[in-house]
């Protein structure tokens, strides 16, 4: 069985001998190689030339025995493809270069020609499809509507979120407007990826836990509904929401086959408690992988032991890998994770 193929078998709820093993936000700067390229090319730059992203995306693989790539691009291709561009702040975090405070502003987004405003992103997948063949998986991903709309409205990153629910809450018709464009726009990224050669598609919730509980589903969920009802049927799409997963009923009422769990989710309880089977990826906390080799294998075998029994598990972490993670920490979790004696019967 190929990586590939034990991936999609995951997804799909198979039983493996080992589960499957992949890194959210598997490139970066906790790879040497990614360094030297940063040092002649903005994030951006890397974001926009095929050929940069697609050997940014091979970088991992090139060093580490990964089951699937995930290409590398960035979810705030959506606004800028709107015509909201966005840079990143000397002091850290997210600037967008206008924020969306007015009916006008929203009216003014254009959501015509996505997918050939975002022809570098095909052409990426492509590439590096043709580079890893038929072997390994390759995923696709997009923030959710919700997550981007965040953003947009706030002007960047924001530690309080006001506007965007000042937005939903007191006006509610170009509240929806602005997702409607959204939305629009992420079904043509995902048809362009799917086309393109993507086996999986993740979609990227971070800031559904800002939303009022009782508001969720309305603010966020239905929106991703909307996306994954105009995909193929049954393509493998993953539902990644950031400290949601106690909405886990509504989260598969989206339609999404595979959930991805942060760090903070006990994997067994939730499993237990799940109201209909699906597919679990998940969930080691990215910290581990700053600490020690025997700390990062004793992690990861309590999280294997736990789900061990559980088809359509996909061993990932619990966010995106950090800067500081240590080269022979991530060589220990993935030699941990395929060595693993599994106790499942295939």
């Amino acid at each position: 069985m190929t990586s590939r193929e034990r991936f999609l078998a995951a997804c799909r709820q198979k039983k493996l001998q080992r589960p499957p093993i992949w890194i959210m936000r598997q490139a970066g700067r906790y790879l040497p190689e990614y360094r030297v390229l940063k040092e002649k090319h903005s994030f951006l730059e890397l974001v926009k030339t095929p050929e940069l992203a697609t050997e940014v995306t091979l970088q991992p693989l090139k060093r580490f025995p990964l089951d699937a790539a995930i290409i590398f691009s960035d979810i705030l291709i959506i606004p800028e493809a709107l015509g909201q561009s966005y840079h990143f702040r000397e002091e850290g975090g997210i600037g967008m270069d206008f924020i969306l405070d007015s009916s006008d502003k929203v009216n003014a987004l254009d959501s015509s020609n996505i997918q050939e405003k975002l022809s570098y992103l095909g052409k990426a997948i492509k590439l590096t499809r043709n580079a890893i063949g038929i072997d390994k998986a390759l995923l696709g991903f997009g923030g959710a509507p919700w997550t981007l709309a965040t953003y947009m409205v706030e002007g960047g990153s924001s530690k309080d979120f006001t506007r965007i629910k000042s937005l939903a809450y007191q006006q509610p018709l170009l509240f929806n407007q602005l997702m409607e464009k959204v939305t629009h726009a992420l079904i043509e990224l995902f048809k362009l990826q799917i086309a393109s050669g993507a086996d999986a598609i993740q979609i990227f919730d971070s800031w559904g836990s800002i939303c009022s509980g009782i508001d969720y589903w309305e603010h966020s969920l239905r929106w991703i509904k909307t996306i994954i009802d105009a995909l193929p049927e049954d393509f493998p799409i993953i539902l990644f929401a950031k400290g949601m997963s106690h909405h886990a009923e509504n989260l598969l009422k989206t339609g999404a086959k595979i959930l991805s769990l942060d760090w903070s989710v006990n994997m067994q309880q939730f499993v237990n408690t799940l109201p209909t089977s699906c597919a679990i990826q998940g969930n080691l906390d990215p910290v581990i992988l700053n600490t020690t080799p025997d700390i990062v294998r004793s992690n990861a075998l309590k999280l294997l032991d736990q789900m061990q029994s559980y088809p359509g598990y996909i061993f990932n972490l619990g966010h995106g890998i950090l800067p500081e993670a240590k080269i022979e920490n991530v060589e220990m979790l993935i030699e941990t994770v395929c060595n693993y004696p599994s106790k499942v019967d295939v």
